[in-house]
């Protein structure tokens, strides 16, 4: 992003994130004086920081991005790539709820409450979920209810819900509904048997009755809620959140390594190629694209290469987030992603959401046994898959997959071949357009080839890295 006001900070009138010199500062507005102050004086920030449970900042003796209403600016620790709720598994998303619940048990402690809970206000930094916007906080006042309650509801506990008692797939509600799943909606899909749960019952169902009551009757007075009866319901959400559980179903991705063509000396020699290409490029950032359950991006992670690992199959990608978990890595982003239709530019100005390109472009894309399903499988030109990967990374490492593979034969067991361009001259001259091949190595053993390629040089092209 160039310097200036971010396109989607503006609706908060506490302040917004800015860029000056390339780098990512917030401005901190008069209006949230007081309520900063507490924060910072109450030691709440420094207990969440030293958690991780916060993101870290600076305060800074620079010029704020505008001057009437200004107070101060705060420059935060910056993440190395932007996620939406809409890309997290389920595990990122069930998670990143209870970093949220937690920081507010935490926060009423310092007589602090979160005036919103927006889930992308959540991201993944090191591996774990992290509070990013620090305007996120005000006083408690005795009696007053939570004012994120419902925000909280919609946009974790009712996908949630959805994802782990009707389908999986229903996750991607919250691409079209960026305010978080309508509570209605989601009582009427949710099954029956969810009443059953008094969290379910009480928060999803009964809140949504609650929500036609008084849109029925209009604005109704707000019940006052004491600090116990607050932490009660902070208490009941998150056992509601802990015992929805998702049981991943056996996928034809969830386990890909167990059933390929690869035998374990190919599959061996397939890693020390793309680590070898890897080193080559001297990439800090790497896209893996049809990542699966993120084996090969641990190559890259394993030069300390921060890798977001993208995949369209949610059992693969929930496997990969647990492995972060269990080994503590930092620089994984597992990410659920369909390459034939990803994350696109979405709300106001289609601008508060970038799409996947947009956040980019990567130092480097991995595309690993990929291009065949998106030729093949999805019928997208070679040409197309090459210009896409231009757009996302200056290098690429690609395998080509030929139609005698058994994977290839598989794809074209129950359609007709009308794939004259997919073949090895084929697949060089389509990306002889967009790019330059540095080097190509058989991979042992089977009769597929790996490709070490640079884009085309572009005149915002930086000095080679």
């Amino acid at each position: 992003m160039t310097d200036g006001v971010h396109p989607a900070s503006f609706r908060d009138p506490s302040g917004f994130l800015f860029r000056a010199g390339g780098r990512l500062l917030r401005q901190v507005n008069e209006v949230y004086a007081d309520d900063y102050r507490a924060l910072m004086e109450s030691g709440l920030y420094e207990k969440l920081t030293s958690k991780g449970w916060l993101i870290p900042h600076e305060e800074l003796d620079v010029a704020p991005a505008t001057g009437p209403g200004a107070w101060k600016v705060i420059a935060p620790e910056e993440i190395p790539f932007v996620s939406y709720p809409y890309e997290w598994s389920f595990s990122q998303l069930k998670d990143a709820a209870l970093r949220s619940l937690a920081i507010q048990k935490v926060a009423l402690r310092h007589d602090l409450v979160l005036k919103d809970a927006s889930a992308y206000n959540i991201q993944f930094h090191r591996g774990k979920p992290v509070l990013i916007d620090t305007l996120s906080f005000t006083p408690y006042e005795e009696g007053s209810p939570w004012v994120a309650y419902r925000q909280f509801c919609q946009h974790f506990l009712a996908p949630l819900a959805l994802m782990a008692q009707r389908d999986i797939r229903l996750g991607n509600l919250l691409r079209t509904n960026m305010d978080g799943v309508p509570l209605d909606l989601a009582s009427k899909l949710l099954p029956a048997r969810s009443k059953l749960r008094p969290g379910l019952l009480m928060h999803v169902h009964a809140h949504a009755a609650s929500q036609r009551k008084h849109q029925d009757k209009g604005k109704s007075k707000v019940a006052r809620v004491g600090r116990r009866s607050f932490e009660g319901i902070v208490d009941s959400l998150r056992g509601a959140v802990r015992r929805l559980q998702w049981k991943p179903p056996a996928t034809e991705w969830g386990a890909y390594y167990d059933d390929t063509n690869y035998s374990d000396a190919s599959l061996q020699a397939k890693r020390d190629l793309v680590d070898g290409f890897v080193a080559r490029t001297e990439a800090r950032t790497a896209w893996d694209l049809g990542a699966n359950n993120g084996t090969f991006s641990r190559v890259a992670t394993g030069r300390g290469i921060f890798t977001v690992a993208a995949d369209i199959d949610p059992v693969a990608v929930e496997f990969n987030y647990r492995r972060v978990k269990e080994t503590g890595e930092e620089n994984l982003l597992p990410l659920l992603m369909d390459l034939t239709n990803p994350s696109p530019a979405l709300g106001w100005g289609h601008a508060e959401r970038d799409s996947l390109l947009n956040r980019g472009p990567a130092d480097l894309v991995l595309a690993l046994a990929l291009v065949h399903h998106l030729a093949i499988g999805n019928n997208v030109p070679l040409a197309r898959v090459a210009e896409f990967f231009a757009a996302a990374a200056r290098w690429l490492i690609v395998e080509f997959v030929p139609k005698s593979d058994s994977q290839v034969r598989r794809l074209l067991a129950t359609r007709e071949d009308v794939f004259p361009e997919y073949a090895p001259e084929g697949f060089k001259a389509a990306f002889a357009a967009t790019h330059e091949t540095v080097d190509v190595q058989p991979i042992p053993g089977t009769e597929r080839s790996l490709h070490l390629m640079r884009r085309l040089a572009r005149p915002d092209d930086r000095a080679a890295g």
